[in-house]
């Protein structure tokens, strides 16, 4: 990706974005549907409800996997982002986990992989589709990747000024905050 590595944890970090970029995730995920339970330190994010109609993140909107072991039927309807400080975005959704892990090549390109987890056990079961999930997340990291270059070509911009977070944005406010205190020792 043609940006800075730090442009794509602010993507990732926030989703008001989300229903002019992503309709897809839209379609299945109400934007201001979650909350945040960790913001500060090294390990940021929180939650988002999947709509009732959908059960994961998928092309289908249907389970690709056995839903993960073990987990609770509450949170069943919930996908969780975080943060890894310092370079990893982990989603755990109800039958899957995906992680990213960025890798700076320079100040304005950054090398992303993306990876998927499945129940062991889900191989063995008829109708196993990890596609339905990979598709889905193509078509939206693509639709990110492309935003996060415009956002490095506008702050690159002699013209660019910062300015202040607003509300919706603490968890990157918090990642900055975290950011400042590490390159300061």
């Amino acid at each position: 990706m043609q940006a800075n590595w730090k442009l794509v944890v602010q993507n990732y970090s926030e989703c008001y974005h989300c229903p002019l970029i992503h309709p897809e995730l839209a379609k299945c995920s109400p934007y201001r549907s979650g909350q945040n339970d960790l913001f500060e330190g090294p390990f940021l994010g929180g939650y988002m409800h999947l709509n009732h109609e959908f059960g994961s993140l998928t092309m289908s909107g249907r389970l690709c996997s056995l839903p993960i072991s073990g987990l609770p039927e509450s949170e069943t309807a919930r996908v969780y982002y975080y943060t890894l400080f310092p370079n990893i975005l982990l989603s755990l959704h109800p039958d899957y986990v995906m992680y990213h892990t960025l890798w700076p090549v320079s100040p304005s390109e950054t090398h992303i992989i993306c990876e998927w987890l499945f129940d062991p056990a889900v191989s063995h079961v008829p109708g196993f589709d990890p596609d339905d999930a990979l598709r889905f997340w193509d078509v939206t990291n693509r639709q990110d990747w492309q935003v996060g270059e415009l956002s490095q070509l506008g702050v690159s911009s002699k013209m660019y000024t910062p300015s202040p977070y607003g509300t919706a944005e603490s968890l990157l406010a918090a990642f900055d905050s975290y950011y400042l205190i590490l390159i300061e020792r």
